[in-house]
């Protein structure tokens, strides 16, 4: 390829990333004129974030008015898991683009009545790559990785780790049969991101889920 053409892609996904950074900054003094706590919940496909975010749900929904965006290549299967539990879903389906950007928020926020809630969630495409480049304007990025995945999964996408306020490993529950080393994953993402606080939990058991609803309203 041209070193012209090299340029001229270079470019352009140069421009992409700024207009999105742009857009982002729009979306977040939205959020925040309406008192709203947003979060990006971003990991690969199958790590649970659907089912992180059922049991969230579960848990502040009686206190807490929830709006859940999911975004998925097809399908609105996941909003419709989390819709049964009485809270808002609208779905996202970007077809061949493998992540969320700020103009799919946007959009949502201009068609939504935001007043009526308190905090969002926002569920990734599944992709431990893409979402990197691409910040919605939320408050917290939370990346969720399941041992399922394997032990190496934090050491091979590291921009995820680097560039989130929090970071999940999921799964717990299925370790007597994984054998996998959890300690060695945390101390994998700390040293990628040495602030980002980590926690473990399962889901499926609820272990760990309130202590993940303390994180995530932290101040």
């Amino acid at each position: 390829m041209p070193k012209e053409d090299i340029a001229k892609i270079i470019e352009l996904n140069e421009d992409l990333i700024e207009n999105n950074e742009l857009l982002a900054s729009k979306n977040n003094e939205t959020f925040k004129e309406h008192n709203i706590q947003s979060f990006d919940i971003v990991g690969a496909i199958g790590a649970g974030k659907t089912a992180l975010i059922e049991a969230i749900v579960q848990k502040i929904s009686q206190e807490r008015k929830v709006l859940v965006i999911n975004g998925d290549v097809t399908t609105r299967i996941d909003a419709d898991r989390i819709a049964k539990y009485g809270v808002k879903t609208i779905q996202i389906n970007t077809g061949r683009e493998c992540a969320l950007n700020s103009y799919h928020i946007s959009q949502v926020i201009m068609n939504c009545d935001l007043s009526v809630y308190d905090t969002v969630f926002i569920e990734n495409v599944g992709n431990l790559i893409c979402p990197s480049d691409f910040i919605l304007g939320v408050d917290k990025r939370i990346v969720v990785v399941s041992i399922t995945e394997g032990p190496w999964v934090i050491q091979k996408h590291p921009m995820l780790f680097k560039f989130s306020d929090i970071a999940v490993i999921n799964k717990i529950d299925l370790n007597d049969v994984m054998d996998i080393d959890i300690e060695k994953m945390i101390n994998d993402a700390r040293q990628i991101n040495p602030n980002i606080p980590v926690i473990t939990t399962s889901a499926t058991t609820g272990e760990n889920v309130i202590e993940l609803v303390n994180l995530l309203f932290s101040q």
